[in-house]
């Protein structure tokens, strides 16, 4: 392991880099991750990141050390607690950070159950609908050119390591992608606001990709007009609209109810 104590060490500036800028994290294909947990699961899933920074006080930690023994010891660096608090966005107290490689899935045959994501722009909300689409045993989470980053930190800590969950396909061409989902016997069903079928009434077994539309804006019209069918989440008199990840949570649920119960 390396003792760090200076902001001027090369591998603590790269570090600083990927975490300030969404360029470089984009232009890299790295991102970097906050927190025991989701190190922990990328671990797992993928294998051992590129840099681990841990706080010095933490090395002690159980799940601390655990993450050490997995990654090798000249790519481990160590921090005061005054060095940690400067770098991160997190405070000392998450006791650890990691650069890795963001798993990149090329586009593939769609699956059988996808969620599709159209301008949705803040990354908490990209990162909830994947946590949301992995509890729900989404195969892909399909995003336009123009939803937030989802391997942003923002966007990773909202999903708690469902990133590595699922199956996540970024600047995806939604209406080819759609087309080709439809030509397979897939039905794509939009979401909408209002003056369409209540969810409950809906049909939503089988090969389905349920389509949420960016905050405020919603689907657009090229989207909509795709559209197999749509849906609309009833809701009490004179309520706004409910938040996109929410809404995507309550549709995605409502398909696992569906599915749990159909017919053999």
């Amino acid at each position: 392991m390396q003792r760090v104590t200076s902001r001027q060490n090369e591998r603590l500036r790269e570090v600083a880099r990927l975490i300030a800028s969404s360029r470089d994290r984009r232009k890299s294909g790295r991102c970097v991750l906050e927190g025991a947990h989701l190190i922990d699961v990328y671990t797992a899933r993928v294998g051992a990141p590129e840099t681990l920074v841990v706080v010095d006080d933490r090395l002690d930690d159980p799940a601390i050390e655990k993450l050490i023994e997995r990654v090798h010891p000249a790519r481990v660096l160590v921090l005061s607690r005054t060095l940690f608090a400067d770098l991160a966005t997190l405070p000392p107290d998450v006791g650890a950070l990691a650069v890795v490689t963001a798993p990149r899935a090329a586009p593939a045959a769609p699956g059988r159950f996808c969620l599709v994501l159209e301008d949705v722009q803040d990354p908490g909300n990209v990162g909830s609908m994947i946590r949301s689409a992995a509890a729900a045993g989404v195969d892909q989470v399909v995003l336009s050119p123009h939803c937030a980053f989802a391997w942003s930190p923002k966007a990773l800590r909202a999903g708690q390591g469902a990133h590595f969950l699922t199956t996540l396909v970024e600047g995806v061409d939604l209406e080819a992608w759609i087309d080709a989902f439809q030509a397979a016997g897939g039905q794509l069903v939009g979401t909408v606001v209002d003056r369409a079928p209540n969810l409950y009434a809906t049909d939503l077994r089988g090969r389905v990709a349920l389509a949420i539309g960016g905050e405020g804006t919603g689907l657009s019209q090229a989207l909509l007009a795709k559209a197999n069918r749509r849906l609309t989440i009833p809701m009490a008199p004179d309520c706004e609209s409910l938040n996109a990840a929410a809404a995507a949570a309550v549709v995605l649920f409502e398909c696992v109810r569906q599915r749990a119960n159909a017919p053999p």
